[in-house]
Formats: C-alpha cells, sequence, structure tokens
C-alpha cells in the first residue's frame, strides 16, 4: 500500500478558492530527497510531509517544487484539516514539530486557527530598483522580515494592478515579496498579494507564513490586533489573523478536492 495523500484548498472563501496543497500522511521515516521529488511530482505550491510522533503531535515538513522550507500556513492549515477530516484524528489540538518550533493547530467551530510565530518588520531603507520598476514609483513604506521583504502601497487597487514578473522580484528577493494596502471592500482591513520565485512559486495564491509579518505590521499601523485579511491573487484567499506579542494567530476554513495514495 502507499502514503494516504489528499489535495486541499485552504484560506478558501468558497468552492475552488483559498490555496491547494498536498499533504502526504508518512507511515514510517523517509529521506528529504524523496520528499523533495513528491512534491516536484505533486506540483502545487507546498507538500505537507505529516509522520506521528505521540498521540496529538506530528512531525510537519513543508516542500515547494524545488526547495524545502521553513514555515508554511496554508499547507499546515491544509495538514491540520485532513487530519481531523479525512484521517480520523480526535484531539482537539493538534501539536506540529517543525523548522520553526512548535506550532499549533485548534478548532474554532467550522475554522482550524493556528498559533504561528509572529514576524516583525524593519524598516529598509534603500528602495532597489527593480522594486520601483514593478510597482511603478515609490512605494508608501518599504521593510522586510525573517525571510520576506514587504512593500506598502496607497490603494488596494494598486495591489490589484500589479503584473508578476520573475526577473525583476528574483533580483532583490532572499525568499518572497509581499505587497499590501489598507483593503477597499467592506468587512475586510487589508489586501496583499505574495510573490516567490526565488523558491518556485512566481505567485502564491494565499500565504499563511506572509501574514506573520503583515500582521505584525497592520496591527501597529491600525492600531488593532485582529484583522480580515484578503489574499487578491486569481483564486484570492481570506483570513482572519491576531497579533498577539510574540505569536500570531491565523484563521481560516479548508476544503478537501481530492483522496487517494502515493505509490512513488
Amino acid at each position: 500500500m502507499g502514503q494516504s495523500l489528499y489535495l486541499v484548498d485552504a484560506f478558501v472563501g468558497g468552492l475552488f478558492s483559498g490555496n491547494p496543497a498536498s499533504v502526504c500522511l508518512l507511515k514510517e521515516e523517509r529521506s528529504s530527497n524523496w520528499m523533495q521529488k513528491v512534491a516536484a511530482e505533486m506540483n502545487q505550491a507546498e507538500t505537507a510531509f505529516l509522520l506521528k510522533q505521540a498521540p496529538d503531535t506530528w512531525g510537519l515538513r513543508w516542500f515547494t517544487p524545488k526547495t524545502e522550507v521553513s514555515l508554511c500556513g496554508h499547507a499546515t492549515l491544509a495538514a491540520a484539516h485532513a487530519l481531523w477530516h479525512e484521517a480520523g484524528e480526535k484531539a482537539p489540538v493538534l501539536k506540529f514539530r517543525t523548522r520553526s518550533g512548535l506550532l499549533e493547530a485548534v478548532r474554532d467551530g467550522s475554522n482550524i486557527r493556528l498559533d504561528f510565530p509572529a514576524d516583525s518588520p524593519t524598516t529598509v531603507r534603500k528602495v532597489p530598483e527593480g522594486l520601483m520598476q514593478l510597482i511603478g514609483g515609490q512605494p508608501a513604506w518599504f521593510g522586510r522580515g525573517r525571510d520576506d521583504h514587504l512593500v506598502v502601497l496607497e490603494t488596494a487597487d494598486q495591489v490589484r494592478r500589479v503584473r508578476a514578473d520573475d526577473e525583476l522580484i528574483g533580483s532583490f528577493t532572499e525568499r518572497g515579496l509581499i505587497i499590501t494596502a489598507p483593503a477597499d471592500e467592506p468587512g475586510l482591513d487589508i489586501v496583499s498579494r505574495f510573490f516567490a520565485p526565488r523558491v518556485g512559486i512566481s505567485e502564491d495564491s494565499v500565504t499563511g507564513s506572509a501574514h506573520c509579518l503583515l500582521a505584525v505590521y497592520w496591527a501597529q499601523q491600525l492600531g488593532k490586533a485582529r484583522l480580515q485579511a484578503f489574499q487578491a491573487s486569481a483564486r484570492t484567499g481570506l483570513l482572519t489573523i491576531e497579533w498577539a506579542g510574540e505569536r500570531v494567530y491565523l484563521t481560516g476554513k479548508a476544503h478537501t478536492m481530492l483522496t487517494g495514495e502515493f505509490h512513488g
């Protein structure tokens, strides 16, 4: 028999929205090389690999088609959803041991809430020429977190109009680029997009880890800790984000799209 495999849309606002992630339940330890090849075969933005370590604790690793990453929100949400809704897990709190430390997922009604490390923004004084070409001028603010650069624009419409350019974005980023602005629709606080060509993702559909940085930045700017966030990708995604000191809570819905077995 093969490994149980699921395709789960995470941070959905409806059918065929959110960010698809593959979730693979391992029966035993597998090599990093094998997991990378599986992720390339799945060809999703992220593939999550789970290995049970205790009744409520799982080892969790994430791979893009090109590389392993240290933190991934949507694939963690997808993993928790798959465990509860497909694999029969009963624990109300799931714990994940990862490169970024211990993460937790909690059932919150029909939603899942993730407990992630906060990412504090710092100002970057020199704006790269490639970024100015990408957005057509100077940003309202430019800075960075642990892995990603953060660009603030004046309007949500400016965010929506940015065209992905892998060469330009790859010229000044290390992992990814977040572009954000205040939202212009009722019920939403912020809008964003995320680009990470250097790890094989031209534009990500919904990016949980990016919101660990967005939550801190916008909580400080807007004066409230709990925000409604919209990722303006082609598929779109919805999140509730809450800054709580050294932690950020990411809450959203997920939907299983495919179940099966992997025999590689």
